[in-house]
């Protein structure tokens, strides 16, 4: 398959002063799909990593950048992580006989 490309519009007065900031098309595209696909794997949008693939980072880098942005990598809720736990008991409690 091929790439899609997606534009963003920007009026000029900001980006000019975007790029007196010292950010460059490019940094913006960049920056734009990582915040894009931080969003899309915090809203369980895609995966872990068709998230990491759409921000352009490996898959450790993007873990790094949710956790930059306090964005959990595993979200359990509680019933979830107790079923959890409770398995790894009985599985703990089998590998002692």
């Amino acid at each position: 398959m091929g790439n899609v490309q997606a534009v963003i519009d920007l009026p000029e007065e900001l980006y000019l002063s975007l790029s007196a900031s010292g950010l460059t098309k490019e940094r913006i595209a960049s920056e734009s799909r990582k915040l894009l696909a931080l969003k899309c794997f915090r809203d369980k949008v895609l995966s872990l990593g068709k998230s990491a693939e759409l921000s352009g980072l490996s898959k450790w880098e993007f873990i790094e950048f949710l956790s930059e942005n306090d964005v959990p990598v595993i979200d359990y809720k509680e019933d979830e992580l107790t079923r959890e736990f409770k398995t790894v008991e009985k599985l703990t409690e089998r590998l002692k006989k």
